[in-house]
């Protein structure tokens, strides 16, 4: 066998190699489940079902049952917190671009967090009446809702540490900024 034939050969398998690596992964990749009147989120010990915005579920190495997040942004600091696990499987959370409305946004309207893109700093108040993180599957949904209720975009990356894991604005001063407040958002999303 030739030199050229040989190194062609070597190419090819270790192509294919790869290839059957990165098919190996998306095969793997646990998929979203809905949450149930069962799922309980991780952080205050709530039913999911009962607050409303985003949601999220990340699933460990390991484990057939995400655990749940009943904002996306405790979803986010759960990654950042270092005592929290790190062998993570896959995040999921809420696509809002899939949503009628904020109040219980419908089954199946999942994004992976990596994939997704987030409006910070909106109007919108998250599941446990903190600030958001907003997530959408499409760049021009989160335009969308930009443009009606404010807030900037950013990439699950490119989120602040203490936005996620900082205090939230005061109380009084959170209240007298429009769309807080007790504000009923059952209103139809962008």
């Amino acid at each position: 066998m030739r030199l050229s034939s040989y190194v062609a050969l070597v190419a090819a398998v270790l192509a294919l190699s790869l290839a059957g690596c990165k098919d190996d992964k998306s095969a793997t990749l646990p998929k979203p489940v809905e949450p149930t009147a069962d799922s309980v989120a991780h952080f205050c010990g709530m039913a999911v079902l009962d607050h409303p915005g985003p949601k999220g579920e990340i699933f460990l190495k390991g484990r057939t049952e995400p655990v749940w997040f009943a904002s996306a942004r405790d979803t986010i600091a759960f990654t950042k917190l270092p005592e929290e696990p790190k062998e993570i499987a896959a995040i999921y959370v809420t696509d809002m671009g899939k949503a009628e409305g904020w109040l219980k946004p419908e089954p199946g309207g999942w994004v992976e967090a990596h994939a997704a893109w987030f409006v910070l700093e909106s109007e919108y108040d998250g599941g446990m009446g903190g600030r958001e993180a907003v997530p959408f599957a499409k760049q021009e949904d989160a335009a969308r809702f930009i443009a009606r209720f404010g807030g900037r975009l950013a990439q699950l990356a490119d989120i602040p540490e203490d936005y996620v894991l900082g205090p939230d604005p005061d109380p009084a001063q959170q209240a007298a900024a429009p769309g807080h407040g007790g504000h009923d958002h059952a209103h139809h999303m962008p």
